[in-house]
């Protein structure tokens, strides 16, 4: 019979789970350094969830394939009835170059996980191995979340409409963090990451010759009015205390310097913490449209679709998750501030009481950010993410 964690390890919490990753550790170091080299962009991650389903089976943890398009989840039963906790990784890369010069660097010309989500895959397998030996201790069951498209902020509707929350009583994200050392863990209270809404702005004037604007409708001009108007939503709109973004990342139109054109393009982004600047933001832009028209005799058509909401974190969830954290480790966790950054975890969040843990990943010596052709996080977040984690778990559901 081979020789299970719980059996080779003291009976202490702290030290049961410490001496299991330091097991694992190193098997958890190259599996994320395999998936890394081998990344894969949204709704393609049918390698890496062949990797996930392989582990699981290989742990004797039943799951499921599929779910979500390319999502992977598995379950652990407890030894006794409670709740249940989800807890969710992300997989996806990004459509970027690598430029590390690491040996384990992206294989793939122009992907890469510049996010750390093989990060993120290999900390969650680690939890899967730990709380698998813990999981006669456990009142309740685990469900561990292996989400697709997490950069398309489209993964985790797709798994929520797939089922993978029903059932569940609360959820548990976790997220490197290049911005803190490795070795400490943040965590926000209430609104932590923004709504991620966008909007096009198609406005249609009539073309003409530069040297004669009397006889043409200028789209131009009518553009460069909404874009300083749209900059007096945050400043006269919203409630100064609740923070919000409005930016337009794109303006298109014209093909030469004496042509009026008949369009110009515009595309943005509204990133809002709270609900009610939200739709605040959303309504004031429409209206800006609507007066754009009386005002410069264009045709505007304004598309403004919502994305994920804001990610706001359950104090039920996170209080008990600090002092898991604490117990664990010590004192290495601490508030942070909140993001203008989205994340579809939100999109559990908005359904059940949610936590994501912020998990320090800087390196020693270097100044690293996400979403960066040269980002290498420190491993040894792993090792540390399976330990605070799986003492979460084990301490929700004792």
């Amino acid at each position: 019979m081979p020789t299970t964690i719980s059996s080779r390890i003291s009976n202490d919490p702290e030290a049961r789970i410490r001496d299991a990753v330091t097991a694992i550790e190193p098997g958890l170091v190259a599996m994320r350094r395999d998936i890394h080299a081998h990344p894969e962009l949204a709704f393609e991650e049918v390698r890496t969830a062949g990797i996930v389903a392989a582990e699981l089976a290989r742990l004797g943890i039943p799951h499921h394939t599929g779910i979500g398009r390319t999502g992977v989840v598995g379950i652990i039963e407890g030894g006794r009835p409670g709740l249940t906790l989800a807890i969710r990784a992300d997989m996806d890369a990004l459509p970027i170059h690598e430029e590390t010069g690491q040996e384990f660097a992206s294989t793939t010309p122009g992907k890469m996980h510049a996010c750390g989500h093989d990060i993120h895959t290999s900390t969650l397998l680690g939890v899967a191995e730990v709380l698998r030996d813990l999981a006669p201790q456990l009142a309740g069951r685990v469900v561990l979340v292996f989400q697709p498209a997490e950069e398309a902020l489209g993964g985790a509707a797709a798994m929520v409409a797939d089922g993978v929350l029903d059932g569940v009583d609360m959820a548990l994200g976790f997220h490197n963090q290049p911005d803190m050392p490795v070795g400490r863990f943040g965590y926000v209270r209430g609104s932590t990451l923004a709504a991620a809404d966008r909007f096009d702005l198609m406005i249609r004037g009539k073309s003409g010759h530069a040297a004669h604007p009397e006889l043409a409708v200028d789209p131009i001009v009518a553009a460069g009015a909404f874009i300083g108007s749209a900059q007096t939503v945050v400043s006269r709109e919203i409630d100064p205390l609740l923070p919000a973004v409005v930016t337009i990342g794109m303006v298109h139109g014209g093909t030469a310097p004496n042509i009026i054109p008949e369009t110009v393009e515009l595309r943005g982004t509204v990133r809002t913490l709270h609900r009610e600047s939200r739709d605040a933001a959303e309504a004031a832009l429409k209206r800006l449209v609507a007066g754009l028209d009386a005002m410069h005799r264009t045709t505007s058509t304004l598309t403004y679709r919502r994305g994920v909401p804001p990610l706001i974190n359950a104090d039920s969830v996170l209080d008990p998750a600090i002092a898991a954290v604490a117990r664990q480790l010590g004192d290495v966790i601490a508030a942070g501030k909140p993001s203008m950054g989205a994340e579809d975890f939100a999109e559990f969040a908005e359904r059940v009481p949610a936590f994501q843990l912020r998990i320090g990943s800087g390196a020693p010596g270097r100044h690293d950010h996400l979403h960066n052709d040269r980002y290498q996080p420190d491993e040894r977040c792993i090792g540390l993410g399976v330990q605070v984690l799986s003492r979460i778990a084990l301490d929700m559901l004792a």
